[in-house]
């Protein structure tokens, strides 16, 4: 069968029901988000905040009920708990979203309340979140967040890596890491685990081609739960690759997420530093301390002759960062070296610790360690014996 269309689908669903309320959970208003495309079906199932880890088997028999229809070839359910609003008792009729294609589920088990709106997620045992940040893609931002990463971790921090780029995630690759992360407990997932660093990445849930084509809501649903239902441990710093530009889930993680500061990437030419002032910008307006700005491709030196080269012009970033009241932490060259390192899953810092250009990337990452050391320090302990 072809054309699986939105009333097939809202049909099937009427058939689950949850056991606690005795209705199904359209008539509940817990399904939104919904959208069909080409046969693959992705919606949203909202559960009050209490119950989010015990409805997991409500998740699976929704997924389930779609998949048995005729012409259905992928169903992805996302599990959001919600404090307020849509949930049993409250209903709200399905609306048009945008969902991944998808083979399996990946929704994780929500354990904790979704914050009210201006709230802040509550990380227990992660000491610092920083962003790293682009206005533009296209800047090595990526590239820049796994090796300063990897650098803070050499440095002797317990760093932990958050792929919040779910359009392109490029973690996984980055890192040389594949598989799915495991749930234990059924409530939270184990990070998977690259170089010795915890990572999450919704490139370890779908597919490396799979085209991600979600809207905000659905994004920062995902993102949330890769948060905060990830058992990411005792962390000095975690660093979240954030998605590029400045748009809604850029803006919405700024605000939800207790970001410590944000180091923002840009390349030296004229074009680029347009939009790395547009990223500085949004944190700046909701708050978020701009730890300074990095020059990625800063310089390019021959490795035959040794002649130096300003390929996309050179120290653009540092006169930003001087017209804009913020630290200037460093230059990176465009080397080669980096590239195949990452292209291959090594990233330099870590397997090629000794050479010129990882070093590169240790400054910038002390100068961030001082910055969040400076911003978290106590005063003296005063112990009476």
């Amino acid at each position: 069968m072809t054309g699986v269309d939105e009333a097939r689908i809202l049909e099937a669903l009427r058939g689950v029901v949850d056991t606690d309320h005795g209705k199904n959970v359209i008539d509940l208003g817990m399904i939104s988000g919904l959208v069909v495309k080409s046969g693959n079906v992705g919606f949203v199932l909202e559960v009050p905040a209490a119950q989010g880890a015990a409805k997991e088997p409500l998740r699976k028999a929704c997924e389930q009920a779609v998949l048995a229809l005729p012409g259905v070839t992928s169903a992805t359910v996302v599990l959001t708990a919600q404090s307020q609003g849509a949930g049993p008792g409250k209903p709200q009729p399905a609306h048009r979203g945008t969902q991944a294609p998808h083979s399996h589920s990946h929704g994780a088990p929500a354990t904790a309340a979704k914050p009210a709106v201006g709230e802040k997620l509550n990380l227990p045992g992660i000491r610092n979140v920083i962003a790293v940040a682009s206005g533009k893609g296209g800047v090595g931002k990526s590239t820049t967040a796994v090796n300063l990463a990897l650098a803070m971790q050499r440095l002797g921090r317990k760093v932990g890596l958050l792929d919040a780029d779910v359009y392109g995630p490029s973690v996984p690759r980055l890192l040389g890491v594949s598989g799915k992360p495991q749930s234990p407990d059924g409530k939270r997932l184990k990070p998977m685990v690259g170089w010795g660093m915890p990572t999450m990445s919704m490139g370890y849930l779908v597919a490396e081609d799979t085209p991600m084509i979600w809207r905000g809501p659905m994004v920062m649903s995902a993102l949330e739960q890769m948060l905060r239902d990830v058992d990411w441990g005792e962390l000095d710093v975690l660093v979240v690759d954030m998605p590029p530009g400045t748009g809604d889930a850029q803006l919405t993680m700024a605000q939800r997420v207790p970001l410590a500061g944000a180091v923002i990437v840009s390349t030296p030419q004229d074009i680029a530093l347009l939009d790395a002032r547009k990223g500085l910008n949004m944190f700046r307006r909701v708050d978020v301390p701009v730890l300074g700005i990095v020059e990625n491709m800063s310089y390019f030196c021959c490795p035959n002759c040794g002649h130096r080269s300003d390929i996309f012009a050179h120290g653009g970033a540092r006169r930003t960062a001087e017209e804009l009241g913020c630290d200037f932490l460093g230059e990176l060259p465009l080397e080669m070296a980096i590239r195949e390192t990452s292209d291959s899953g090594q990233p330099i810092v870590a397997s090629r610790p000794d050479s010129d250009q990882a070093k590169a990337y240790l400054p910038i990452a002390e100068q961030i360690l001082a910055k969040l050391d400076k911003s978290t320090a106590r005063g003296p302990r005063i112990v009476v014996s």
